[in-house]
């Protein structure tokens, strides 16, 4: 395959970023309230603060989008489709969750699509493995990430069943 030129790469990698971050933005239009609510709830020890979040989501991010800009740089999106399009229906999910759990505070329903998403992501691993290693090693975080945040859900629904409905 033909590799892209370096003013496409960059223009890939600057699309591939921007879907990420659209990701991002998509959630943080239903987390607007996201610190007062999260701050309101009955938390576990472990809980991390509010400010953590947007850090932490935006070297994500970027960790994501050069994942998929590695593959796509090495193979195309023809060579690499199924794995490119398991990556944006994570990107789907990733924002759905936030929608869930912040905006309609469906704590059950939201840690079932976590899991969901957590699947989604290993399963996008697994495939990028075999086109790109070191895009697949870049999506590890975000899985442990959302590993924590699947436990965290959980704990937050059960402790808080009156604010986190179904």
């Amino acid at each position: 395959m033909n590799r892209p030129t370096t003013s496409g790469q960059i223009l890939g990698l600057f699309g591939w970023l921007l879907a990420s971050f659209a990701t991002g933005a998509i959630g943080g239009f239903a987390s607007v309230n996201a610190a007062g609510f999260y701050g309101q709830l009955v938390q576990p020890s472990w809980a991390p603060p509010a400010w953590l979040f947007g850090p932490v989501w935006s070297v994500l991010f970027v960790l994501m989008g050069i994942a998929a800009w590695l593959v796509w740089r090495e193979h195309g999106f023809r060579n690499a489709r199924s794995a490119l399009i398991l990556y944006a229906a994570q990107l789907v999910a990733n924002a759905l969750w936030t929608w869930l759990f912040f905006a309609w505070r469906h704590g059950a329903v939201a840690f079932a699509e976590i899991v969901v998403l957590w699947l989604l992501i290993a399963t996008t691993i697994a495939m990028f493995w075999r086109l790109n290693r070191v895009a697949a090693l870049l999506l590890v975080p975000y899985l442990a990430w959302v590993s924590f945040a699947a436990v965290l859900n959980l704990t937050l629904w059960r402790l808080n069943p009156a604010i986190l409905s179904y």
